[in-house]
């Protein structure tokens, strides 16, 4: 198996009879940095935990950067591409429709309480729950409850970047992302697609309600979570986000975060 992924082998072994009657299944692999799962969707709905390690996940409408300690609900259908950053050891859970409902039909980030991240490492040690056994429909009920809850607890995470519907702001946006910390000036980045300044502004406040210059900001200080993922200082991440002063880079992450780049 590729050192890139390696996939923990479950402890419990389900059986075929159980097959048509699992609620939830679960996985447990570890990624290294850099490792790429390309676009793709699963039938059944998805929470993606970060144990350790942080994960980019992208759909079609935005992106959602995942520190250590954050998951992320995935609805049933829904297209995702998803970047790891770090040593990541991943825990998935899927909730099989038939059994469970879940109101979103987009994906959230979830604030993992210590209850739910209990419920699942329990959950992916028991590789699935059984819908006809009482144990299991117990902590079946608990999970969802728990991931209902962070979802309505939640107001727009602060995790989440939001993306623009027209192609060419479209392009530009993933531009950036592939690079947020190039310097490019905004007239440069619009007149390389095809774009005036003032649609280019026009089209992110529209699409993303934010400014271009604040969607900008937002992507670098997301991307200084993946580099501190992969082990870069305070100092180094400040400086690739653009900021002189660490001082300014800690004060900008922390009110952007609701914490200071060291907590994380």
């Amino acid at each position: 198996m590729s050192s890139a992924r390696q996939a923990s082998t479950a402890a419990v072994k389900l059986t075929a009879e159980q097959e048509p009657f699992l609620a939830v299944r679960s996985l447990a692999t570890n990624y290294a940095s850099g490792y790429r799962i390309e676009r793709h969707q699963h039938s059944w709905h998805q929470l993606l935990f970060a144990s350790s390690g942080a994960m980019t996940v992208s759909a079609p409408e935005a992106s959602w950067m995942i520190p250590t300690g954050r998951a992320v609900f995935i609805p049933a259908r829904s297209p995702h591409a998803i970047r790891m950053w770090g040593s990541v050891e991943m825990r998935t859970l899927y909730f099989s429709p038939s059994f469970t409902s879940f109101e979103s039909q987009t994906c959230y980030v979830v604030e993992v309480s210590p209850l739910l991240r209990e419920l699942i490492l329990r959950a992916v040690e028991l590789a699935g729950l059984d819908s006809r056994t009482p144990p299991d429909t117990w902590l079946i009920g608990l999970l969802v409850d728990e991931v209902k809850a962070a979802n309505a607890a939640s107001a727009e995470s602060p995790l989440m970047l939001p993306m623009p519907a027209d192609e060419r702001a479209l392009a530009l946006a993933r531009h950036v992302l592939d690079e947020p910390s190039a310097e490019d000036t905004v007239d440069e980045l619009a007149q390389r697609h095809s774009l005036a300044r003032r649609t280019l502004e026009r089209r992110f406040r529209d699409e993303t309600g934010m400014s271009f210059g604040m969607w900008r900001q937002k992507a670098r200080l997301l991307d200084s979570i993946r580099l501190l993922a992969e082990g870069a200082s305070v100092t180094d991440a400040a400086l690739d986000c653009g900021y002189s002063s660490v001082s300014a880079f800690i004060a900008a992450f922390k009110g952007t975060f609701g914490y200071t780049p060291g907590r994380l």
